[in-house]
């Protein structure tokens, strides 16, 4: 049985919380979400404290147990306080700009490379790096994932997109032949 699934969710305040049928939908400062319950699980709401209930005792019942309680607790954090990701730019000429609400970047490609965001995804920009932020924990990840695989670091100079903190290990270049003949 799941850990994670046995424990009551606090609703924080400024949290409201919804249950429609087979929808629960979360609201709060930042915005609105909402989850389709699986048929296997139940929500149960009770004194500022949400408990996931599983139905039935099946494999599948087992392994979306502890995962539909996490989504509930991520989306409880997006509507409170937001999720983030942020993106720096390395490299000489790489450049990031909004128009509209779309992001162009200057990646050393003949081209602009365009991102339109998904719905409830906002983008930033502060001195070549990139915020993604949003309600959705999950679509600002792949957000950011997709940003950064339009030009990923690369080993041997470290140019590319990253992730702010992420470590890049570095290879050492060809090295010149020393001594000997040819």
């Amino acid at each position: 049985m799941s850990r994670i699934g046995k424990k009551p969710i606090q609703i924080p305040e400024g949290v409201k919380i919804n249950l429609e049928g087979e929808v629960i939908n979360i609201s709060g400062l930042k915005g609105e979400i909402s989850y389709r319950i699986p048929s296997e699980l139940s929500v149960e709401v009770k004194d500022e404290v949400i408990r996931v209930i599983k139905k039935s005792n099946t494999l599948f019942a087992q392994k979306i147990y502890g995962l539909f309680a996490r989504l509930i607790t991520n989306g409880i954090t997006g509507v409170s306080i937001g999720w983030k990701k942020t993106l720096a730019l390395i490299g000489t000429g790489y450049r990031a700009r909004l128009e509209d609400k779309t992001l162009v970047l200057a990646l050393g490609f003949s081209h602009p490379v365009k991102f339109n965001p998904a719905q409830g995804i906002s983008f930033s920009i502060e001195e070549n790096k990139i915020t993604v932020s949003g309600l959705d924990k999950y679509l600002v990840g792949q957000t950011a994932a997709n940003i950064r695989a339009a030009r990923p670091p690369e080993p041997y100079q470290g140019k590319g997109v990253r992730y702010e903190n992420e470590y890049v290990r570095r290879k050492a270049g060809k090295s010149a032949k020393v001594g000997g003949k040819a």
